[in-house]
């Protein structure tokens, strides 16, 4: 999951979905990459689970799956402690 967020195209992808559901050519209409490069960023937020694709005929949907990003943002910040680090900022200012 960390891998597929560390590219900051598919974390640009991710924010556009938060707004709402998109169809692959409206995404790929936000970029200058080529579709390939596109597609394969795509596919790996989907591996991910970051994302799903539903097809509605010859399109692709696009959804951002909130709960997996969810899930992602709590395990970052279990890695980061609960204080944020807040008493060492304090502490180095005095």
């Amino acid at each position: 999951m960390f891998k597929a967020l560390a590219h900051p195209a598919r974390r640009q992808i991710l924010a556009l979905l938060r707004k709402g559901p998109r169809l692959a050519g409206d995404l790929a209409a936000e970029f200058d990459s080529s579709w390939p490069t596109m597609s394969r960023h795509l596919a790996v937020l989907k591996d991910a689970d970051l994302i799903t694709a539903e097809r509605q005929g010859n399109q692709i949907l696009y959804r951002v799956n909130t709960s997996v990003l969810e899930d992602a943002a709590t395990a970052l910040l279990g890695l980061i402690g609960s204080d944020n680090g807040d008493d060492d900022l304090k502490e180095a200012a005095e």
